[in-house]
């Protein structure tokens, strides 16, 4: 058994955040990481996968609609419905839409503006591989950077979100409380993370790399990334 999970960080063109998490990951948190071309077709030895924030492929199509095809994502995909973890950041959220691992779709934000701020975040299940470490009365001020982070989901999907416990975060006010304010692109519900029903699938569109390193004095976000590499020693 490995000390620590290895850390593998999918390479899109287009990815701008790529070495932001690969940074955190190894310099920071001291965990084995590498990076994962887009065109390589296999994850290797890798252990836990990252899709990390951007504009793969430009965003010329549709978020994340090019870089599902990508060589790489076949066997993402097959880790993916094994069981294995995959979180996706940002455009990696978008792109784990695309591929159908998980529902909803993304559209522009409400207010049809770029948004890159500060959020806080409440810890809607703290029973996931991903906030197993984090106290559920928590909020997390992470923060977002993106055009097109509106989530969306039919009536059925969403019920079935909330029946299944498959909604990880929620964007708040930072008291904690879920108001239109405090929803920065209009997601429905004010969500800002699922995952998959099985659990091991995550997708954020905040930055938790972003919110990582205490030079910055914001360390909120590597508490997904440790409670992510201890529950994958359990």
């Amino acid at each position: 058994m490995r000390s620590n999970p290895k850390f593998g960080v999918v390479v899109f063109p287009g990815s701008n955040c790529d070495h932001d998490t690969y940074y955190v990951l190894k310099k920071i948190l001291k965990y084995e990481v590498i990076f994962l071309w887009h065109k390589q077709m296999t994850i290797e030895d890798c252990n836990v996968i990252i899709l990390p924030g951007g504009f793969s492929y430009g965003d010329y199509l549709r978020t994340g609609s090019i870089a599902r095809f990508s060589p790489i994502m076949k066997d993402v995909i097959r880790f993916a419905n094994n069981g294995g973890y995959v979180l996706g950041i940002c455009n990696g959220f978008q792109i784990l839409l695309e591929a159908g691992l998980l529902p909803g779709i993304m559209v522009k934000n409400e207010s049809l503006n770029f948004v890159c701020k500060d959020v806080y975040l409440s810890v809607e299940n703290n029973a996931t591989a991903y906030t197993t470490g984090i106290d559920k009365s928590r909020l997390l001020k992470i923060p977002i950077a993106h055009g097109d982070g509106n989530y969306f989901a039919d009536g059925d999907t969403l019920k079935a979100l909330q029946d299944n416990e498959q909604i990880v975060f929620r964007y708040c006010s930072g008291e904690g409380r879920i108001t239109n304010e405090s929803n920065p692109n209009g997601s429905v519900f004010n969500i800002a993370g699922i995952m998959s029903k099985q659990g091991n699938v995550l997708g954020m569109m905040p930055h938790p790399e972003r919110s990582s390193d205490p030079v910055l004095r914001k360390t909120d976000g590597s508490l997904i990334f440790r409670s992510l590499a201890n529950y994958t020693l359990n």
